[in-house]
């Protein structure tokens, strides 16, 4: 016999009386997986059926992330800040080549690496006015913060290393030592990206400190470097010498410094404020 409760007429008074009544449970809904959509067209899935989905309230994101095939999508996809940010990337690659430049001409003609690392600073500016401009704006958005990041590599990554390379680190372990100095700041901008949204925030919203020493600090080693050059100290009169001259191991103590810079921009110990 079911043990679902019978309510008519016809029932028996026995099975009424020997029988308990069950009351039937409603009938538990079945799991959907909700297929959110967006305007754009784009869709997933969405395991919990309450969730939301987070799309940025953005009319640049939208028309980066739509189906626009214009030539000039990209650019109109920018905000003032992302092209104040792209001037902080073009002084890096200025610097870059101007470093070459000195490499392919005279070696006495140390003015020309004046003005590769005189590019950085300006790099600098820039990275401080993109943030200024992009909370006066109240615009800001995800490509911005790739493009910052990006950028801040080659204005105080690369263009430090390509300098340092010109003005005489050229052994073996002396590019291995800038090579490294390089990855360390692109782990700890890409560290900086997955993190921040973690970080503790002040009332504005900033990060309160800086894990590790920010990669502009790398200003710091082209004053160095400006000092070496204004002495002369550059090729065959590096400071300290060179180790293990003509082995294999060849390589300038000086070049520790980018080491030790590379160690501290990756570090989790250290913690800077943000001014």
């Amino acid at each position: 016999m079911s043990k679902r409760a019978s309510v008519s007429n016809g029932s028996s008074s026995s099975t009424s009386s020997s029988t308990p009544l069950i009351a039937a449970s409603p009938a538990k809904p079945f799991p959907v997986r909700r297929l959110v959509r967006f305007k754009l067209g784009i869709g997933r899935k969405v395991k919990n059926p309450d969730t939301r989905a987070v799309f940025p309230n953005n009319d640049k994101q939208r028309l980066l992330l739509s189906a626009d095939t214009g030539h000039f999508s990209l650019v109109r996809a920018m905000h003032l800040a992302d092209l104040i940010t792209m001037m902080n990337g073009f002084c890096g690659i200025m610097s870059i080549f101007t470093s070459l430049r000195y490499c392919l001409g005279d070696p006495a003609d140390l003015a020309v690496m004046y003005v590769a690392l005189a590019f950085l600073p300006f790099g600098l500016f820039f990275d401080f006015l993109d943030g200024k401009v992009a909370r006066w704006r109240n615009k800001s958005s995800l490509m911005g913060q790739e493009l910052d990041s990006l950028a801040d590599l080659i204005s105080f990554g690369a263009a430090p290393a390509s300098a340092a390379l010109c003005i005489g680190f050229r052994t073996t372990l002396d590019t291995v030592a800038l090579a490294f100095f390089v990855l360390c700041g692109l782990a700890r901008l890409a560290r900086f990206n997955v993190t921040v949204a973690m970080l503790p925030k002040d009332a504005s919203g900033k990060s309160k400190y800086f894990e590790g020493t920010p990669i502009p600090t790398t200003l710091g080693i082209d004053a160095i470097m400006a000092f070496w050059i204004s002495k002369a100290w550059v090729l065959d009169n590096l400071p300290w010498g060179v180790w293990f001259e003509n082995t294999a191991f060849e390589v300038h103590p000086a070049v520790l410094i980018f080491v030790l810079h590379g160690c501290m921009m990756t570090s989790r110990t250290i913690r800077i404020p943000k001014p």
